[in-house]
């Protein structure tokens, strides 16, 4: 026992010793690459710029604007719906095919693969084909994609499923590879069927891959700009209250858009960037708290 104390010892004391020269270059990156960036994202948030060295302090104006931006409560609306449904639709879809692909099927390895490869494709790119597909087929009916917000928000919808669903049904797979074939045998001895087989052993069992997805789609879907901006870039357009409204405009893509057209709002785009974070951080934390009570009590 002594000896083994000591062999411990003998490996770890050089790693106290060394630990600093490996955390201290990640620790400096972490901070010159986000900490200070964001610090300084919150001041710009309340000031007047064109460029970091010339703002000038407005104090909370900008984020009044942001309330008051008719194309910004759109885009929060807009995102909305579309988290929503994504994290639905999404979520459903990959589990059951996961669950398919669990079941001793012959060819699950190829059919993992071609849905996994969606997932590899950027989504700029993805917008871009995405966008020919529909057109190709509306124009058919005399309209294209564009021309209607319907239309824009679920062809987005769409688009989203068709590359996520993928990666999600490969994190479904690990959890319901890791339920034990003993339990599973145990329930059809207890006489239980399909159905109370799933909903009362594997998902139960599966939480912890349902408590990521969720946050994963949650937070993507708040997150989308690339496929947001290739597939519809907002369009189509109206006049609300006198004010140009995008109607398929996400979040992500309303700041970039209030940053890049128009340069006497650079400080409201800031602003906007600061409510984003915590809108987001906010609902992160409170799925992660609402999924994880259920991995508790199960």
């Amino acid at each position: 026992m002594a000896k083994s104390k000591q062999s411990v010892n003998l490996v770890q004391r050089p790693i106290k010793k060394f630990a600093p020269i490996f955390i201290l270059p990640t620790f400096a990156a972490f901070l010159i690459g986000f900490v200070w960036p964001f610090i300084q994202g919150i001041y710009l948030s309340f000031c007047n710029f064109n460029t970091p060295r010339d703002a000038k302090w407005v104090g909370i104006s900008n984020y009044l604007k942001v309330f008051s931006d008719a194309g910004f409560l759109n885009a929060f609306k807009n995102t909305a719906a579309f988290a929503i449904v994504s994290i639905i639709l999404i979520n459903v879809i990959a589990f059951m095919i996961a669950y398919a692909l669990t079941q001793k099927m012959r060819g699950a390895n190829l059919f993992r693969t071609v849905f996994f490869m969606p997932n590899l494709i950027g989504g700029v790119v993805l917008g871009y084909i995405w966008s020919m597909i529909f057109d190709g087929i509306l124009k058919r009916y005399g309209t294209y994609l564009t021309a209607n917000g319907t239309y824009g928000f679920w062809g987005l919808v769409i688009l989203v499923a068709w590359q996520q669903i993928g990666y999600m049904m490969i994190i479904y797979i690990a959890g319901l590879q890791s339920i034990s074939e003993d339990m599973l045998e145990a329930a059809k001895i207890d006489g239980a069927n399909g159905s109370q087989t799933l909903f009362q052993v594997v998902i139960p069992n599966v939480m912890p891959a349902i408590t990521t997805c969720t946050f994963l789609t949650l937070t993507n879907s708040f997150k989308m700009f690339d496929q947001n901006m290739a597939l519809t870039g907002g369009l189509p357009s109206v006049m609300q209250n006198g004010a140009k409204v995008n109607i398929t405009e996400l979040l992500a893509l309303n700041i970039y858009s209030t940053y890049n057209i128009n340069k006497n709002w650079h400080g409201v785009a800031q602003a906007k960037a600061v409510v984003f974070f915590i809108l987001v951080a906010v609902l992160a934390i409170a799925q992660q708290a609402a999924t994880r009570s259920k991995e508790v009590d199960q």
